[in-house]
């Protein structure tokens, strides 16, 4: 079993929802790695929840911290791939030996423009794009951008779909793939882990 499109699901904190996740074959599940955050998981519980997984690689999630604290935190985890905001550390992160997503927030097109200009040297670092916004739906211009942008290099896409939509979306922007979120937190204009089941439903292959 498949799924029709690579998947990245963010904040797992809980072992029922990445057995769950795992189960359905998603690509990358992420795990935040920041103290402060209200969806912390101490190596410990890390350990304890990827123990039960295999066929899938780990995300460490950061926001706000310096790339020196970065690296000096994933000792203590075993991941494959760091994902940060600041597109400013992607310089000290590149020759680390991680895949490094950048994630972006995007409040209107011309955010879409600002990356389709950067597009290329992101692809020169082998730099996955993560979008994430408040905008629940995609206007043509919209996705026409998000369509060009991932042209230039791999988008994964954190909104303007739901369940009946996310197969057109994929279709009409061409994108890597989408970023679903699970964890305690429910996001402006994302889902809760029940859509997120139903959007991993949709895209099961058949047999």
């Amino acid at each position: 079993m498949a799924l029709k499109t690579f998947v990245k699901v963010s904040t797992v904190n809980n072992l029922s929802d990445a057995r769950f996740c795992a189960g359905m074959y998603v690509n990358w599940m992420g795990f935040n790695l920041e103290e402060h955050n209200p969806n912390y998981l101490s190596p410990e519980k890390f350990t304890e929840i990827t123990e039960w997984l295999s066929g899938l690689e780990y995300v460490g999630e950061f926001d706000n911290t310096h790339p020196d604290k970065i690296l000096q935190t994933i000792k203590n985890y075993d991941i494959h791939c760091i994902q940060i905001r600041e597109e400013a550390h992607i310089g000290m992160l590149v020759n680390t030996g991680f895949t490094i997503i950048l994630k972006q927030f995007i409040r209107d097109n011309d955010d879409l423009l600002h990356l389709i200009a950067i597009a290329p040297g992101l692809k020169d670092n082998d730099v996955i794009l993560l979008l994430e916004s408040n905008i629940e739906e995609l206007t043509p211009e919209l996705s026409g951008s998000i369509k060009h942008l991932a042209e230039q290099t791999p988008v994964l896409l954190g909104f303007g779909f739901n369940v009946q939509t996310v197969e057109e979306v994929l279709e009409d922007t061409r994108v890597k793939g989408i970023a679903l979120s699970g964890g305690d937190e429910i996001k402006p204009g994302l889902r809760d882990f029940d859509e997120l089941a139903d959007i991993l439903e949709v895209l099961e292959q058949e047999e």
